[in-house]
């Protein structure tokens, strides 16, 4: 599969090429355009979002990933990769999820591009699968490449659950955005420590709720991509799968043994995540007379969310109540 993919990339950045030839004058000077901007181009929510925050009106800023899309299923467009190859700052996760990319950046001939990838601004961690939960199927790799040898270990690439990471993330933006345009660097700065005063109220708000909660256990009838939040909060967490799963129906006995640990935690609400039909969640909930609740990740967001002017910030101050009512 991760073959197939890459030959669909390469079909794509062959006929990106074609069309860019036609296109020279769109490639990126040193940094400023004929709008007098940069450009910056983001793959997901959380880096477009982090980027619009601290760049303001001074960056025209693009989202490759659309509202409501499936991250792990997401191929870039030839569009996609004439923008990535055009712009003067890159934001992506780094993950094996976006694989694609090493094609990508390897064709763009703009050796003035910055790129920021997440995974690179904190320590990662590596993926993991938590007792009773559903292992098999990733989107990323198989278990095994065919010579009995397997994979390396793979890491989480939710980094940005974190609200500590996500303050480490947009102060690495913020540097290469002074790098790329020292002009507007002031007001970089000035948008970039606000935005940290109140992402650390955010983290204040988690630690708040964790410290005063009658329980440490949370559980997902879902996906878990929130390791990273879990253990910056000191968390214990139980789900049906692990956070870059492909699989949606978990087996009976993942479902049971969910369903057991609410009951014998008394859990009061069973989790999911944004973009899910949370079947499972309702399942579990539904079998121990307890409701459920969405709990955001950000790593996409909803189409209505999108033009309801959602952001980062606002989706995880919801969570902090979603996180009250969860642990009490």
């Amino acid at each position: 599969m991760k073959s197939e993919k890459l030959l669909r990339v390469l079909s794509l950045l062959l006929s990106a090429a074609v069309f860019a030839a036609f296109m020279q004058g769109c490639s990126a000077g040193k940094h400023k355009r004929k709008s007098g901007k940069i450009s910056i181009v983001a793959t997901i929510f959380t880096q477009y979002d982090f980027a619009r925050r601290i760049a303001g009106d001074r960056a025209d800023v693009t989202m490759l990933l659309k509202p409501g899309m499936e991250a792990h299923s997401y191929e870039p467009s030839p569009k996609d990769i004439i923008s990535i190859s055009g712009c003067d700052l890159f934001l992506n996760v780094g993950g094996e999820s976006e694989s694609w990319l090493d094609s990508v950046l390897d064709s763009a001939d703009n050796h003035n591009m910055l790129i920021v990838s997440a995974m690179e601004c904190v320590e990662p961690i590596e993926e993991e699968t938590a007792e009773g939960m559903q292992s098999r199927g990733h989107d990323h790799h198989d278990d095994d490449d065919g010579d009995g040898h397997d994979h390396e270990e793979e890491y989480d690439e939710h980094v940005w659950t974190s609200p500590m990471n996500a303050i480490a993330i947009v102060n690495r933006i913020n540097e290469a955005l002074c790098g790329i345009d020292p002009d507007n660097a002031e007001y970089y700065c000035s948008n970039t420590n606000e935005y940290v005063a109140e992402l650390t109220e955010l983290d204040s708000m988690f630690r708040s709720v964790v410290a005063e909660s009658k329980r440490k256990t949370l559980v997902f009838g879902d996906r878990f991509p929130l390791l990273y939040f879990v253990r910056e909060y000191g968390l214990d967490y139980y789900a049906a799968f692990p956070g870059c799963a492909a699989e949606t129906e978990p087996s009976a006995a993942t479902v049971a043994y969910l369903i057991n640990t609410v009951r014998r935690e008394r859990i009061p609400v069973v989790l999911y995540i944004e973009l899910s039909n949370h079947k499972v969640a309702d399942a579990i909930a539904e079998s121990t007379g307890t409701r459920t609740a969405q709990f955001n990740t950000c790593h996409n967001i909803s189409a209505k969310d999108f033009q309801a002017g959602e952001s980062y910030l606002s989706l995880m101050t919801a969570n902090v109540g979603i996180l009250r009512e969860a642990l009490n």
